[in-house]
């Protein structure tokens, strides 16, 4: 599939909105590495807002306070998530998991 051909304006446009997009994204991860904003609180925001939706996971766990990649990458394996996972696509069992492994 050709992808639509695009003036530079709306080129410009796109960019800017995926900017904005990519900044507000980064600012919430900081927010959760700042502990200001916890992982069952994102789960929660994942239904009403596409921000948090769209995010992926593995950056969500990454970022808690304590937690580095190798442990990230264990939590996320003991909860049976894939990698390249975003939280809108979670199933109710592997939210369940994943805060059940982020108690321990």
């Amino acid at each position: 599939m050709a992808l639509p051909t695009m003036t530079a304006e709306q080129r410009s446009e796109a960019l800017a909105k995926a900017a904005a997009v990519r900044k507000a994204r980064s600012e919430l991860v900081e927010q959760v590495r700042k502990g200001k904003v916890s992982m069952a609180e994102m789960l929660k925001r994942a239904d009403t807002e596409d921000l948090v939706k769209k995010t992926k996971v593995a950056a969500v766990v990454k970022a808690l306070p304590g937690i580095g990649p190798v442990t990230a990458a264990k939590l996320m394996d003991e909860a049976e998530i894939p990698v390249d996972r975003r939280i809108g696509g979670l199933s109710s069992r592997q939210k369940a998991a994943l805060l059940e492994a982020l108690k321990h």
